[in-house]
């Protein structure tokens, strides 16, 4: 397969080293600790900034999100002119700028638009990602977006545990502040690595045509796998974030009595998966990615699906490991899509593209959860995830059998 998505095959030039692939990486967890372990805490953040009843939680939960995916793809076409490490530069600052300034506001306001500032300026993922993919190629590419996934879920595990754990000494407005010291860091240690080389697809940006979903530099076979990609990336993102926002009153539902601790536990089982299984099925998965996302929606299906029925603490165990066998073998297959999709094109563009439309998947996610849960009560949002992974599969399934021959 990886010959119907590589038009071009780049050379490996003044390739990272893999400790260096590393620093990226934990570069990313570091700075993603606020960003991922403070929205949580806005029902307590936002009563001392005039909210009392934190009625503005939700919009502003998505605000970061929102900007960062208008904006992911014009960093990406910058990335591409002006250097890819520069941007990643910017982004690493960007953040630490705006978490200064929403620890340090005083009103609600100005703690907007900090968190508006955040999606702005913040873009790691993407910059990131850019950077790896302008310096590698082929598998050790594939290897690197896998450990910047694992990255993202070890901050969505670990994040929220530190932050309420210092909360009786700072609060969590306030950690805003002073957790912007770790993107700051990230910074500084991202400042030595190399200015990945320029390549033939790093001259002047062609004419844009008007279509953000493809490189002019790609055409034919490889654009309807680039677009396959993106459909992909926002088929899953939804269906497994649309779940979030109302598991833990699911659980709470379903089992009465069970404290919060147990109920956070049960939510993180799923991302714990990812550490634990990402490189057995990146070997697996190595050569036919697009089985292997197929596959892994298709167990995201099944597990968010007996989450309706679910009511005893060894079902929700069972289901939440399940989701996290489908969320793992989805996320790797879907890194190593992008790592063959990203040979013979601009990577700052073509990655900022796939950040937006991952950001667009997740507002999408919390807006149906929302209706959702108001309509049909906590179980809907699962269901509704469910459907859209199983959806996403059977028309996926064409794609794949023609792609296999």
């Amino acid at each position: 397969m990886s010959t119907v998505l590589a038009p071009a095959r780049r050379q490996e030039t003044a390739a990272l080293r893999t400790r260096q692939i590393h620093a990226v990486a934990a570069c990313y967890f570091v700075a993603s600790f606020a960003a991922l372990g403070l929205p949580p805490y806005l029902t307590e953040i936002l009563p001392s900034l005039g909210d009392r009843e934190a009625r503005w939680a939700g919009l502003l939960y998505v605000v970061p999100t929102v900007f960062g995916a208008l904006c992911a793809p014009v960093w990406g076409r910058l990335a591409d002119r002006y250097g890819r490490k520069r941007l990643l530069l910017r982004a690493q600052l960007g953040l630490a700028v705006s978490f200064v300034l929403a620890g340090w506001a005083d009103s609600l306001p100005a703690f907007a638009a900090a968190l508006v500032l955040q999606g702005v300026l913040g873009g790691t993922f993407a910059a990131s990602n850019g950077y790896l993919a302008a310096a590698i190629d082929g598998h050790r590419l594939s290897w690197a977006l896998t450990l910047m996934q694992g990255a993202a879920r070890l901050a969505l595990v670990a994040a929220p545990i530190v932050v309420g754990s210092l909360s009786p000494w700072i609060t969590p407005h306030r950690q805003y502040a002073v957790l912007a010291a770790l993107p700051l860091a990230a910074a500084l240690m991202l400042a030595a690595l190399p200015e990945p080389p320029r390549t033939g697809q790093d001259g002047p940006p062609a004419p844009d045509t008007g279509d953000t979903a493809e490189d002019t530099t790609a055409t034919g076979p490889a654009t309807g796998a680039l677009r396959t990609l993106y459909a992909l990336e926002f088929a899953f993102v939804l269906a497994t974030v649309i779940s979030y926002p109302y598991l833990i009153t699911l659980i709470g539902q379903r089992l009465p009595g069970l404290g919060p601790v147990v109920g956070g536990v049960l939510f993180a089982l799923p991302h714990m998966c990812y550490p634990l299984l990402a490189r057995p099925v990146h070997t697996a998965v190595a050569g036919r990615p697009l089985l292997g996302a197929v596959t892994g929606l298709g167990l995201v299906a099944v597990a968010l699906a007996g989450h309706w029925g679910a009511a005893t603490m060894a079902s929700f165990i069972a289901l939440r490991l399940l989701l996290g066998a489908g969320m793992t073998l989805g996320l790797v297959s879907l890194s190593a899509l992008a790592a063959d999709a990203s040979r013979g094109r601009r990577p700052g563009r073509m990655f900022g593209t796939l950040e937006f439309i991952s950001k667009a998947g997740a507002v999408v996610a919390g807006a149906v959860a929302a209706v959702s849960n108001d309509v049909w009560g906590p179980a809907a949002p699962v269901v509704a995830g469910s459907a859209v992974a199983a959806l996403t599969a059977v028309v996926s399934t064409p794609v794949l059998l023609r792609w296999s021959r």
